[in-house]
């Protein structure tokens, strides 16, 4: 066989990405995908009933907008659209009332009440207007040498490494509080833990300057766009390839992984390399079918695309620690998404898709349904009522469908101590491994999670010069 330049393992976003950014380069890539179609955690499949599709994993997209990767690619021209809901986010209170974000900071501000509205307005000041230089250095590798704005990034950065709980001591109301902690736990890890308000800021300027859009048709079309311009590149794809050993990939000078650490130290043969990563708490996820919209009580979550449910900062951090502390979920803190409401080609007419996930400890094999939709019944009356069917899918299920997510752990590793700055392990160039021809892409390498292509986007540039060191 004519021997590649580089084999990619698995075609989830950043194994997409690291395989177009070096096609685009004229190098020759072959990605390999376990199962029939590609995606990753950027899939779309009728889940429940005909005519209802569903996104399985990752369903609305605040860093995927804004991604340095995905708008160096022209991936409009290949099918991808954003749409943007009315109301990024809403988070609802037992009072009928909800804080709410949106692309505009003032309006967002005035939803958290006048005792607040100027503290949430102060936070976000220094940062607003300048996405495109913190999302480069945020979203960065750690060896690119200076971020394109230090003294904006280190101001950041004094903030991001606080727990949000003492960040969130800036506000006075439950409203605020409760609107940053939800924020924050995007880590899947206590509200109190290291780094968390860098998650909540994040997440908070991400609405203001780009919003919390969804793709047309769903995430499928992310991966979709992606694999279009890596064969207009020259770039191809096998599906259906499930890979047990390196040696039975095609010959080639660069073999970069999109999967989960321990995955690539079995196939690659390296041991215990990365005996200790630590994989973190899971999700315990449902997707729904239903006859029409959420019946939720605060106006604002009625026209948001996501909505989370939470009744107050205390309760969200109690929920987090009892995932990552292995106890069973009682009142969980719910991250749920309406597509449907932006992008009615999802489900047919009168009809909705919607997916809610609380959090369970790893490799949890219970059932949180009840306790989830009690959760919801209590901000939207009336919702049992309303579904025609559900997928459900614990740690056990959402493992098998994608191997990345080791023990049903969705970020593909804990977001805990020094882990939160440097995964997989210390190193110069963490999407390097012991092989000098295998390399790590995945969201198990900086910049971490999220459907942003940027782990990908940067390994790529690590496999690149190993390709000219070599060539």
């Amino acid at each position: 066989m004519p021997m590649l330049d580089a084999v990619v393992v698995g075609a989830g976003p950043n194994g997409l990405t690291a395989a177009a950014e070096l096609a685009r380069r004229g190098f020759s890539v072959e990605v390999h995908e376990a199962h029939d179609t590609i995606g990753g955690g950027a899939r779309t499949e009728e889940l429940t009933l005909p005519g209802f599709r569903h996104d399985p994993c990752s369903a609305v997209h605040p860093l995927g907008i804004g991604s340095p990767a995905f708008r160096a690619m022209p991936l409009a021209r290949h099918g991808l659209e954003w749409l943007h809901p009315e109301i990024d986010l809403a988070h609802p209170f037992p009072d009928g009332t909800a804080a709410a974000l949106t692309r505009s900071v003032g309006e967002s501000a005035m939803t958290l009440g006048p005792a607040d509205a100027g503290a949430y307005r102060r936070l976000l000041a220094p940062f607003l207007g300048r996405w495109d230089t913190l999302a480069a250095d945020f979203l960065r590798a750690p060896w690119l040498g200076l971020p394109q704005d230090p003294y904006r990034l280190g101001r950041f950065g004094l903030l991001g490494v606080q727990p949000a709980t003492w960040v969130a001591r800036r506000f006075r109301g439950e409203k605020a509080r409760g609107l940053f902690a939800g924020l924050a736990a995007h880590a899947i890890a206590p509200t109190s833990g290291f780094a968390t308000s860098a998650i909540a800021l994040v997440f908070a300027l991400a609405a203001h300057e780009n919003g919390w859009p969804v793709p047309r048709g769903g995430s499928q079309a992310i991966a979709d766009a992606l694999a279009s311009y890596l064969r207009e590149q020259g770039g191809t794809i096998r599906t259906g390839s499930e890979v047990k050993r390196l040696d039975e990939l095609p010959p080639a000078r660069a073999y970069v992984f999109d999967t989960s650490p321990s995955a690539l130290a079995r196939i690659a043969g390296l041991g215990s390399a990365y005996s200790h990563y630590r994989y973190g708490a899971s999700a315990f996820k449902i997707d729904y079918a239903l006859s029409g919209p959420v019946p939720w009580t605060a106006e604002e979550a009625r026209r948001a695309g996501t909505v989370h449910i939470g009744p107050d900062a205390r309760t969200i951090d109690t929920a987090l620690k009892a995932a990552v502390e292995g106890r069973d979920p009682s009142v969980p803190f719910l991250i749920t998404a309406q597509p449907s409401l932006t992008d009615p080609s999802r489900a047919p007419e009168g009809r909705q898709v919607f997916w809610v996930y609380g959090h369970v400890p790893a490799g949890w094999e219970g059932d949180a349904t009840d306790v989830i939709e009690r959760q919801l019944e209590r901000f939207a009356p009336g919702f049992r009522d309303l579904v025609l069917a559900r997928a459900v899918s614990g740690p056990p299920q959402l493992a098998e469908r994608n191997a990345n997510y080791v023990g049903g752990d969705i970020a593909c590793g804990a977001f805990s101590g020094l882990q939160t700055l440097i995964r997989p392990k210390l190193a110069r160039v963490p999407y390097a491994t012991a092989h000098p021809a295998v390399f790590l892409c995945s969201s198990a390498t900086p910049p971490g999670p999220g459907v942003h292509g940027m782990s990908g986007h940067h390994a790529a540039r690590a496999v690149w010069r190993h390709l000219r060191t070599t060539s």
